[in-house]
């Protein structure tokens, strides 16, 4: 049966809303698009808890920890590199010094903002986020998990920053609770590991399968929990494989494939291949064909595992 698709900004905002039905802390700010990140229903819902503000991100972040030290619980969510690149310096200060519970998401993220180009690319936020000290980074790889992820984000005290895509995206594995800092035995193999976030996931899925029909077992780990790493699942898939790729809609350089390589390095150091964007500006277009031009779709990746495991 043909896998059911939802729009991830959508389910991000029926998540939220129905955490705030809950929680009248709750709080949702607009930088002009929130109506673009799901958060509509918010605003009809909650009228008196949800601010607009207009473009003018780095204002918001400020605002949003100044809520936040009142009591609130600010969700800010906007295009991804608008509220991690844009507004940098208050989201490490304000929020990151601060240690405020302020939930920052960025959608549209990665590349899936295709066709307007780098300027709305979002290939630098795990790295420069990750360097705020005590910030949780968070990729969801399917429906579910965004629902589930939002719980475990709302309830968690202390700042956050979750990045969504804006494509359709289907359902992969059975709902489960989102626990920060846990990932997920996909599959299990022995030649080889890959570990995924994100909405590259279920490419991820399908590459194994690929794999699996040239007879090359693939262990495949779903990490939606970017920084603090799962520390030791990496570790056992170093141990277990002795080979990991990683695959992230983000440069090769500064995100989960750095951290993984930084983490297994430091006590079972093994050969670890790097799938994302180059690092340098990366080109426009429709989001698929984007995907396979930078081999991340998955014939793309299963052809780099393959080359990566019998090497």
């Amino acid at each position: 049966m043909d896998a059911k698709y939802s729009d991830p900004r959508k389910i991000f905002g029926a998540a939220v809303c129905e955490e705030a039905a809950k929680n009248p802390n709750i709080v949702a700010m607009s930088a002009d698009s929130g109506g673009s990140s799901g958060l509509s229903g918010f605003k009809k819902d909650f009228p008196e808890r949800y601010f607009e503000f207009g473009i003018m991100e780095q204002g918001v972040v400020g605002i949003a920890s100044g809520l936040a030290a009142t009591g609130r619980v600010p969700v800010f969510c906007a295009i991804a590199p608008f509220v991690t690149a844009r507004p940098f310096e208050m989201f490490r200060n304000d929020v990151g010094y601060m240690r405020q519970n302020v939930k920052i998401v960025g959608r549209n993220c990665g590349i899936s903002y295709s066709d307007l180009g780098s300027t709305h690319h979002s290939l630098e936020d795990f790295a420069i986020v990750r360097m705020i000290p005590g910030v949780a980074v968070m990729a969801p790889q399917d429906p579910e998990e965004i629902k589930s992820a939002v719980r475990a984000m709302l309830r968690h005290t202390g700042p956050v920053y979750m990045r969504i895509g804006n494509e359709p995206i289907p359902e992969l594995f059975e709902p489960g609770p989102f626990v920060i800092g846990k990932g997920r035995v996909l599959r299990e193999g022995g030649d080889v590991t890959i570990i995924s976030t994100g909405s590259l996931t279920g490419a991820a899925m399908e590459a194994a399968r690929l794999l699996a029909d040239e007879k090359i077992d693939a262990r495949l780990v779903g990490m939606p929990t970017v920084w603090p790493i799962d520390r030791e699942l990496v570790i056992d898939c170093a141990r277990k494989t002795g080979r990991i790729v990683t695959l992230e809609e983000h440069y090769v350089i500064g995100g989960l494939g750095t951290i993984i390589q930084e983490t297994a390095s430091e006590e079972c150091p093994i050969p670890v291949k790097k799938l994302g964007i180059p690092h340098t500006y990366a080109t426009s277009g429709p989001y698929r064909e984007l995907l396979a031009y930078y081999g991340l779709d998955p014939a793309g990746i299963a052809k780099s595992v393959r080359e990566f495991a019998k090497g």
